[in-house]
């Protein structure tokens, strides 16, 4: 089992053992096990810049070790953005020294990608927090300690500085941090409250899927809560106790009931009127990393969430 990594000192080295279960598998996809805080491009940008090694040469992100081979990178100091800080309007529903939590509208995209450097959350944080960010996620992603979808609203943290940074994703990964979320789904489930344990990996027919599956996947555990049942739907209150890509929305489908409005793991035939799935980041809950309280920021329900419940009672 390959452990992942969310401490890094810049530019010294980390070496990673390949075990039984990743031998043989492309270089890369290991890595973005290893670094599952940092983005797929951060992780491509390492091999196209020579930073991992196997054996003491370069490799390629293609390159396919065996089971005992060791992999030696280093992370590089983040490079001066390149990105413009633009007076977007935030929602900030908590802020300090070293973090703020934003209520994230639907539609905004998160971070900056290729054809797409402007009017993301990202931009906007630039310009609130006057580029005081932390750097661990790359150039792209400053301050952004983990996303929710472009059209999922609610709470998202952010990181001001490093430390704040490496507690939090710490808390992440130790299952400690509290994210609850509230979604309607198609039909109805066979129990009030329940817990889905399926692990989620890349989808093998498209890769800008995810999928319940036993490949190369990482272990995801959803549960979940109904609030209420109308004719067609349900409200459930979700609470995730892992992070994984889209978990909530891909768990939801694996069980027969995806999110309405969901325009990927949905049916041909969903409600397109919401644009988007009606899924919303209600409460965040943290230890803050300087004073060590405990931090619980609430967000209630957007308007086109409260509208589609209207309308399906």
């Amino acid at each position: 089992m390959i452990e992942s990594v969310t401490s890094i000192e810049y530019n010294e080295p980390v070496t990673v053992a390949v075990d039984e279960e990743w031998a043989g598998e492309r270089a890369d996809k290991l890595l973005c096990a290893v670094l599952s805080d940092y983005s797929r491009s951060f992780v491509q940008n390492l091999f196209s810049d020579e930073l991992v090694f196997c054996k003491g040469r370069n490799i390629s992100k293609s390159f396919k070790p065996k089971c005992g081979d060791e992999l030696c990178f280093t992370v590089p100091e983040p490079r001066m953005l390149s990105l413009e800080p633009e007076n977007i309007p935030l929602e900030i529903m908590y802020e300090d020294s070293e973090l703020l939590v934003v209520n994230k509208p639907r539609g905004m995209v998160v971070h900056p990608a290729p054809g797409n450097y402007s009017g993301t959350l990202v931009n906007a944080l630039l310009h609130h927090c006057k580029g005081n960010l932390s750097g661990i996620n790359g150039v792209i992603r400053p301050g952004i300690v983990h996303r929710i979808d472009k059209d999922t609203s609610g709470l998202l943290l952010v990181a001001k500085t490093d430390s704040a940074h490496v507690s939090l994703s710490a808390q992440i990964k130790e299952h400690s941090l509290a994210r609850e979320y509230r979604a309607v789904i198609h039909g109805h489930l066979k129990e009030t409250e329940g817990t889905v344990d399926a692990p989620i990996g890349r989808s093998p027919n498209d890769r800008k899927k995810m999928c319940v599956t036993d490949k190369n996947s990482k272990h995801a555990i959803t549960h979940y809560t109904v609030l209420e049942e109308y004719r067609d739907f349900s409200f459930l209150r979700l609470r995730l106790e892992t992070g994984r890509t889209h978990q909530i929305r891909v768990h939801m489908a694996h069980l027969g009931h995806p999110v309405a409005g969901d325009p990927v793991y949905g049916p041909k035939n969903g409600v397109t009127s919401l644009c988007g799935q009606c899924l919303h980041a209600g409460l965040l809950g943290f230890i803050h990393p300087t004073s060590g309280e405990f931090v619980r920021v609430e967000s209630p329900l957007p308007e086109y969430f409260t509208d589609f419940i209207r309308r399906i009672k």
